[in-house]
């Protein structure tokens, strides 16, 4: 890798200084658990997942357009680079016909790169958050026009990720391998680029009338991207989202002291229900979306106070919201892994420090396109 191509300025964050291969690959677990996973010859014939990545991390450094970027944003592109399939070790399979797959490498690899980022390496939160999608993304250029609308598709990553830095990631991962297709591949990146440019969203995020607009395009099928919803008697409805010993009811105290809050843990303690009953816990969910409809049905905001860590638990809440003709306001807190673990520790209801491992595991940060405010406190 040429260092020269790394611009000279002011870097808040790297994942490594030194990029001599031999030193990354003994600097990080992960990069060394890449030897010997093997991929298809078909599409990588350069050979296993740590010769292909890199290939792809001297790729990148070599792009014109790479050594324009700003000293951050390299560093950001290079540790994605690094990070892109390093979920390959868990999810490749040999087919009984010899073909060898990693469905699911870059979904399962954001988690990944979000809990090493944030665990390990003391990364910004807006950093964390762009190599995570980087990585979740880095095929979307590939197979953008293979999704059903590929505008939606392309719109909706922009507000994840900078689809600039996601089209310079792709490209060096095409270049970063052995294929007989890699012109077509290439050719399909840079549709990826015209699509994005089409859109408006190269380089930023796609633009919206309104929160309630944006939401409306991605939650209903006949949602146009112009169309401005009438907002008027409509009010706000609360929903926190952190992990445990982020400080969610510190917030609530301080920010909506004069709201009414349902609470998942407040219920669950009156009716001395453990966090490990599924059933009581469902009981627990049942009664807080009837607390929930009475302040709804009377047009009163309030805060629904859970960790709420997913997506699939947080859609159902908010679109039950929006029925009733709310305004969803969802409200991420995140603070350094090492004050989590501080203030978790300090708290009256202490949760075990393997459950809140087990809760960065599986935590996937709210995206913009969920409600029509979303709002992040971090650090």
């Amino acid at each position: 890798m040429e260092k020269s191509r790394f611009k000279m300025g002011k870097i808040m964050w790297q994942i490594i200084e030194n990029r001599n291969w031999e030193n990354i690959r003994n600097t990080f677990s992960w990069v060394a658990d890449m030897e010997g996973v093997p991929q298809d010859p078909i599409h990588h014939a350069e050979g296993d997942v740590a010769v292909h990545t890199k290939m792809v991390c001297d790729a990148l450094v070599n792009l014109e357009a790479f050594a324009e970027l700003n000293a951050q944003d390299q560093e950001i592109l290079f540790a994605a680079a690094l990070l892109h399939d390093v979920e390959k070790r868990s999810t490749t399979e040999i087919k009984s016909n010899g073909r060898i797959t990693s469905h699911g490498h870059a979904r399962k690899g954001k988690f990944t790169a979000r809990r090493i980022l944030y665990r390990a390496h003391k990364t910004p939160f807006e950093i964390k958050e762009q190599i995570a999608n980087l990585v979740r993304y880095h095929g979307l250029p590939i197979w953008v026009f293979d999704k059903p609308n590929p505008q939606k598709a392309i719109l909706q990553a922009s507000l994840d990720v900078n689809t600039a830095l996601l089209y310079m990631l792709s490209k060096a991962d095409i270049l970063g391998r052995t294929c007989e297709d890699q012109r077509n591949l290439l050719y399909r990146i840079e549709l990826f680029k015209e699509l994005a440019i089409e859109n408006n969203c190269f380089g930023k995020a796609a633009e919206f009338p309104s929160g309630l607009s944006r939401y409306d395009y991605f939650h209903k099928l006949d949602g146009a991207r112009d169309y401005k919803p009438y907002e008027v008697d409509r009010f706000p409805v609360y929903i926190m989202s952190a992990l445990a010993g982020t400080g969610k009811d510190t917030y609530i105290r301080k920010h909506f002291s004069d709201l009414p809050v349902v609470s998942l843990d407040g219920i669950r303690r009156a009716r001395k229900i453990a966090p490990t009953d599924r059933k009581g816990n469902g009981q627990v969910i049942q009664q807080a979306k009837e607390e929930a409809r009475v302040h709804l049905r009377k047009k009163q905001s309030f805060v629904w106070n859970a960790t709420n860590l997913t997506t699939s638990l947080r859609e159902p809440l908010i679109a039950l919201f929006q029925s009733y003709k709310a305004t969803t306001h969802l409200i991420y807190l995140e603070v350094p892994y090492k004050e989590l673990i501080r203030q978790n520790s300090q708290r009256e209801f202490m949760v075990p420090k393997k459950v809140v491992e087990m809760m960065i595991s599986k935590l996937d940060v709210p995206a913009r396109w969920e409600a029509p405010v979303v709002k992040f406190h971090t650090y």
